[in-house]
């Protein structure tokens, strides 16, 4: 028998499930956001001219790509802890999810969903 598996923790592993949680409650709620792939990079490759983006959305593709380093690593001085981690990287899934189907960010929320 095997020894049982450390558990997920670390930063890597709750950057990809806090995506991943945020992601099932969007594809729930919101059909259009059923089909498109959400990936995660490290950095972006690319420059938008208005600073280091955090996502790429590529609707061709069906994609949007997360960028790990500079969502985790731009907080406010202070704020750089695990909640405001957390709530940066659901930010950005939200922010990238709603300019991937045209709305506001806020509307993706549990009220306005449905919409």
């Amino acid at each position: 028998m095997r020894p049982p598996l450390p558990p997920l923790d670390g930063r890597l592993d709750r950057f990809e499930i806090t995506v991943g949680s945020a992601v099932e409650f969007l594809r729930g709620a919101w059909a259009e956001l059923r089909d498109v792939r959400f990936e995660m990079a490290a950095m972006p490759t690319h420059d938008r001219g208005d600073g280091i983006p955090l996502w790429r959305v590529d609707h061709l593709s069906q994609r949007v790509t997360l960028y790990r380093v500079p969502i985790e690593r731009l907080l406010p001085k202070g704020h750089d802890d695990g909640l405001h981690r957390r709530m940066a990287i659901e930010s950005a899934v939200f922010h990238a999810a709603a300019e991937y189907i045209g709305r506001e960010p806020w509307e993706l929320g549990p009220d306005g969903a449905g919409h």
